[in-house]
């Protein structure tokens, strides 16, 4: 089995879900993940909604994804990073999950309310204003992993 540090796992996920846990020989978990993604993503249209906005079209991007396969997503993509960092991670640390967790939900939302949201006289849709809600989520886990650090040095 292949050692990596932690930010090395999270990356290969980001590039694609399950890419640490096959180079950290966990294959049947790695192969798992990208069939998951490869799974989600054709169902879910996602690439395709993502041309669309990375192309101004964001109407168009609404129309072509499926969002019942497409909120599955964020889930799973947060998960495959997270469990990449957890086999990386020192086994003292604690409560590394909640980036991971608060992002996931977040991300969710921003991807069921894309539709009604703009913002400034923009209207960000289904790839652009999860990835802006992916912020929030990160601040909120960051935040309560502090605050429960805070709380358990203090006993």
């Amino acid at each position: 089995m292949k050692k990596m540090s932690k930010h090395e796992a999270v990356l290969w996920n980001i590039a694609f879900p399950g890419f640490s846990q096959v180079l950290m020989g966990q294959y049947i978990k790695g192969i798992l993940f990208v069939v998951l993604e490869v799974m989600i993503n054709a169902f879910s249209h996602f690439n395709l909604g993502i041309m669309y906005s990375f192309l101004g079209e964001i109407d168009q991007a609404e129309a072509v994804i499926n969002y019942q396969w497409l909120m599955f997503y964020p889930c799973v993509y947060m998960f495959s990073m997270w469990d990449g960092y957890r086999t990386a991670m020192p086994e003292n640390e604690k409560n590394s999950y909640l980036p991971f967790v608060f992002s996931a939900y977040f991300v969710t939302v921003g991807l069921m309310v894309s539709p009604k949201v703009t913002i400034l006289q923009i209207h960000p849709g289904p790839v652009f204003l999860p990835m802006l809600f992916l912020i929030p989520g990160l601040f909120v886990g960051f935040l309560i992993k502090y605050l429960l650090s805070l709380k358990l040095s203090n006993h």
